[in-house]
């Protein structure tokens, strides 16, 4: 099967995340269906509550009520085990037909970690590729991996000027 996997977002009734979650997790399990069903997550955050005698707690709260994102390979078999699944009420997208959540959108959310490999490091010289300083040389000065910035001191009018590139912007000069 040439498909990949992607993630799609299924709505279910409030506070019924975790047991949606680890339903599916099982369904997944026992029909041995690891290879359309990849991951089921409840996106968590730590947030810091300040109670009325003014004492702090760390709590973990759900960044999304009533929704669990599921990484799988869309077909009839796993749109079927999902959609019923006590506690889902629906996929999220137009009528019945699941729409994927966009590259971005997963790397906003924070749900993959993708691997980087650049074809340069710390000190080495680039050339800007893309944006309003195309064509310039520069030289690399510290590369953000999280936010996938690179900054890079170019040569302009005689002087270096800083400048934070995506790292699609920027390219290794050959040696």
């Amino acid at each position: 099967m040439s498909e990949s996997a992607k993630w799609y977002v299924v709505h279910t009734y409030s506070g019924y995340e975790n047991k949606v979650a680890a339903t599916i997790q099982k369904t997944v399990e026992n029909r041995h269906l690891e290879d359309l069903i990849f991951d089921i997550r409840v996106p968590m955050e730590n947030v810091t509550e300040i109670r009325d005698n003014g004492e702090k707690k760390e709590v973990e709260r759900k960044l999304f009520p009533g929704y669990v994102l599921i990484k799988m390979i869309m077909n009839d078999d796993s749109w079927y085990v999902v959609r019923n699944t006590r506690g889902v009420t629906s996929f999220v997208g137009p009528g019945s037909k699941p729409v994927a959540l966009t590259e971005q959108e997963v790397a906003s959310l924070g749900m993959e970690k993708l691997e980087v490999k650049l074809s340069y490091q710390v000190g080495d010289s680039v050339k800007v590729i893309d944006g309003p300083l195309e064509g310039f040389i520069g030289t690399v000065d510290e590369i953000d991996l999280t936010n996938r910035t690179v900054k890079v001191t170019v040569s302009m009018f005689g002087r270096g000027t800083p400048a934070e590139l995506k790292f699609g912007q920027v390219a290794a000069l050959e040696k």
